[in-house]
C-alpha cells in the first residue's frame, strides 16, 4: 500500500485548511479526486473530497483510520471504488468483503451515520471487465438489501452510462475512456443530489 503514501499526506494537509466542520465525505478512487466541482455542487452538504487516484476498496478501507481521523463526526460518507480493485485482478467477493469491512469501520468510528456505495461505472476501457463489473454490483446490492440496516445504501449509476447499445457511451467520457469528463460527474451530481436529499433537507 505504500504506493498511496502521498496521496493520504495530501489529503491529511487538505484536511487541515478546511474552514468549516464536513457533513459528508467523498471517499474512493479518481471518480471523486479528479471532480472539480465537487465542493461547489455539494456545498449544502458541506462535502469534503477523500479521494486519492488509483486507490483501491482494499486501500480505502486500509487507510481508513488514518484518512479520517481529522473527521470528528460526519452525517454521511459516499465510498465509489471498485473498478481498479478488478483491473488488479481481484475477485468480485473480495471487493464484497472489503466494503462490508469499511462499513462496519465507519460504524465503529461514527455510530449510525449514512454510508452509501455507488455502484461500479461501466468505462470503455475496461469493457472487458463487465462482466464482473455486473457481478460485482449485484453482490453488494443484494447484501446492502439483505441486511436491511436503514444506514446503509447502494446507489446504482450503471445503466445512466450506457448508450444505445447496451456499451458505455463515450460523450461521458475523458479520452482516457475510463474517467468522466464535465457530462459524465453531471450526471452522478444530480443521482447524488437526489440520493442525499432523502437524509437532509436543504
Amino acid at each position: 500500500m505504500f504506493w498511496y503514501e502521498e496521496e493520504v499526506k495530501r489529503l491529511e494537509k487538505l484536511q487541515k485548511t478546511l474552514e468549516y466542520q464536513p457533513q459528508t465525505a467523498f471517499y474512493g478512487s479518481s471518480t471523486f479526486t479528479l471532480w472539480q466541482s465537487l465542493y461547489h455542487d455539494f456545498a449544502p452538504f458541506q462535502p469534503v473530497n477523500l479521494g486519492f487516484g488509483g486507490s483501491t476498496l482494499a486501500a480505502c478501507t486500509w487507510y481508513f483510520d488514518r484518512v479520517f481521523k481529522y473527521q470528528k463526526s460526519l452525517d454521511n460518507i459516499i465510498v465509489y471504488a471498485g473498478d481498479n480493485d478488478l483491473s488488479n485482478n481481484r475477485h468480485p467477493e473480495e471487493i464484497y468483503i472489503f466494503l462490508f469491512q469499511l462499513f462496519e469501520k465507519v460504524k465503529e468510528r461514527y455510530g449510525d451515520i449514512h454510508c452509501s456505495y455507488v455502484s461500479i461505472k461501466p468505462s470503455p476501457i475496461r469493457w472487458y471487465l463487465n462482466d464482473q463489473v455486473k457481478y460485482t454490483n449485484m453482490i453488494i446490492k443484494n447484501e446492502i438489501e439483505a441486511r436491511q440496516n436503514p444506514y446503509w445504501h447502494f446507489v446504482n449509476i450503471y445503466d445512466n452510462y450506457l448508450g444505445y447499445d447496451n456499451r458505455p457511451n463515450p460523450q461521458y467520457y475523458e479520452n482516457d475512456g475510463l474517467h468522466f469528463n464535465t457530462q459524465g460527474h453531471n450526471i452522478l451530481k444530480e443521482i447524488l443530489l437526489k440520493h442525499l436529499s432523502q437524509f437532509k433537507q436543504v
